[in-house]
């Protein structure tokens, strides 16, 4: 499991430092090799430095959907599809099924995003009820996020795909709510995810003190829109 990063450090100051276990490194190699074979090129880089070098290059060349249809290949290709289907089918989301989602992802998440927590949370349903369950999880500074500093690659590479996967392969609707002033993130198992159009990372704006490729324009983050 990776070691929590030092305490104090704000999304202006040095990227927190990692110690990934033997576990946490098996996880960065598989992903890494899925990406590569995905986008047809290698890095030079090791471990955590070449997944996030994997992401920028999936990125080049190619718009906001084509980035997402990337990485849904990448995301189908780590469970067969045998399995995706038996839980799509027989798994309803439940109170239960959400919950047990939120506490594997803190389990196995935790090598891509950095520490996180189960939260309780409140939202509406599918079928417009408010529910109020412990199916959230809340991500304290995101790894990957700190590490790329991008908003585009948080939001097509991660987020949106992310979703989408667990939205429609697993058949159990997720929201992801990142904020960029502090790298945290809000995952919300069992909240359908609204159009991004309706979101605050759609009208956000690169982080151009840290991303290497944001514009000094103001206006909303170009990879996300294009």
């Amino acid at each position: 499991m990776a070691s929590p990063p030092a305490t104090g450090l704000g999304p202006s100051s040095e990227k927190a430092v990692y110690k990934d276990g033997l576990g946490d490194r098996l996880f960065i190699w598989l992903f890494s090799r899925k990406m590569a074979k995905a986008v047809g090129k290698d890095t030079a880089h090791s471990g955590y430095d070449g997944f996030v070098d994997l992401s920028s290059q999936i990125m080049q060349g190619r718009n906001a959907q084509q980035q997402q249809a990337l990485v849904a290949v990448v995301l189908k290709s780590l469970i067969p599809t045998q399995v995706l289907w038996l839980i799509r089918n027989l798994f309803s989301p439940t109170r239960l099924v959400c919950e047990l989602n939120a506490w594997f992802a803190t389990q196995l998440f935790e090598w891509l995003v950095g520490p996180c927590e189960v939260k309780t949370v409140e939202f509406v349903d599918e079928e417009g009820q408010t529910r109020q369950q412990r199916s959230g999880v809340h991500i304290k500074k995101c790894r990957y996020l700190d590490e790329s500093r991008c908003v585009g690659m948080c939001v097509n590479m991660c987020k949106l795909p992310t979703q989408r996967f667990f939205t429609e392969d697993f058949g159990i609707p997720l929201t992801m709510v990142p904020n960029f002033e502090d790298f945290s993130c809000e995952m919300i198992f069992g909240q359908p995810p609204p159009p991004l159009e309706t979101e605050d990372a759609y009208n956000q704006p690169c982080l151009i003190d840290h991303c290497s490729l944001a514009t000094r324009d103001p206006q909303p983050c170009p990879k996300v829109r294009n």
